[in-house]
């Protein structure tokens, strides 16, 4: 018997957990980075049977070359354990496959995604936030938020970190453009709310929500601190993002 031997194998043990859980964290951020492609934006160009209501069948989705390797039960984890509730899955009929869609987010047309209008400033959350990056601002300011080739702009009912707010903006925005919502609606711009709780809206007709509905501005910081909604003379124009910044 080999005391030191045993020791180090015992060692490894542990090293060697921690690594699979790093590989395995790894194949899941790949997996949910291509499902978000695939459901959001590349279906038809994949060939992917998509529904109206956005669902695909999840056989002919795992038969793509890009998920080769990847099984049901790792779907079925990746849609269990993302933190934003980006994806859901549906149970077919006996006999049939199980379905799965992105719950926003898209660029493709998906005519019955289950959006919860919000007709009345009571529906509507005390706060909507689109969240950006500072080099970003000086063009959303002057233009406005932009769908930018989305179905719609992606709006959260608080800041991050909040624990009732679980999407709607990523962790790292530079900046939180803080929305007024029942002024918007009382002019006509639709709003809604998805399955995930992201607050959505089509903008106006020209897909924008003009500068005149920013209510405040925030540098997220730290320091967290009020940007001015004028234009300053001695920031330059960038281009807008800022619709894509959340997800």
């Amino acid at each position: 018997m080999n005391p030191a031997g045993g020791q180090t194998s015992q060692q490894a043990g542990p090293r060697g957990r921690r690594t699979r859980r790093l590989r395995e964290q790894d194949r899941d951020v790949r997996l949910s980075k291509a499902l978000s492609y695939a459901l959001r934006h590349g279906a038809i160009k994949m060939g992917l049977p998509m529904g109206s209501d956005g669902f695909v069948p999840l056989d002919a989705l795992l038969q793509l070359p890009q998920f080769r390797g990847f099984s049901l039960e790792d779907v079925r984890r990746v849609v269990e354990t993302n933190e934003k509730q980006r994806f859901a899955l549906r149970p077919g009929p006996p006999g049939s496959c199980v379905s799965i869609r992105a719950n926003q987010g898209h660029s493709l047309q998906v005519a019955d995604l289950e959006l919860t209008p919000l007709r009345t400033p009571q529906h509507l959350p005390p706060v909507l936030v689109h969240g950006t990056y500072r080099r970003h601002w000086p063009s959303i300011r002057q233009e406005g938020l932009s769908r930018r080739g989305r179905t719609h702009i992606h709006l959260s009912p608080g800041l991050p970190g909040e624990p009732h707010v679980v999407s709607g903006m990523r962790q790292d925005c530079e900046v939180a453009v803080l929305i007024n919502g029942p002024l918007a609606l009382a002019e006509g711009v639709l709003f809604f709310r998805s399955a995930n709780g992201v607050i959505l809206t089509p903008g106006d007709a020209r897909g924008f929500l003009p500068p005149k509905y920013f209510k405040e501005a925030l540098q997220l910081g730290p320091p967290r601190r009020p940007l001015p909604l004028a234009e300053e003379e001695t920031e330059g124009q960038s281009g807008h993002q800022g619709a894509l910044a959340n997800n």
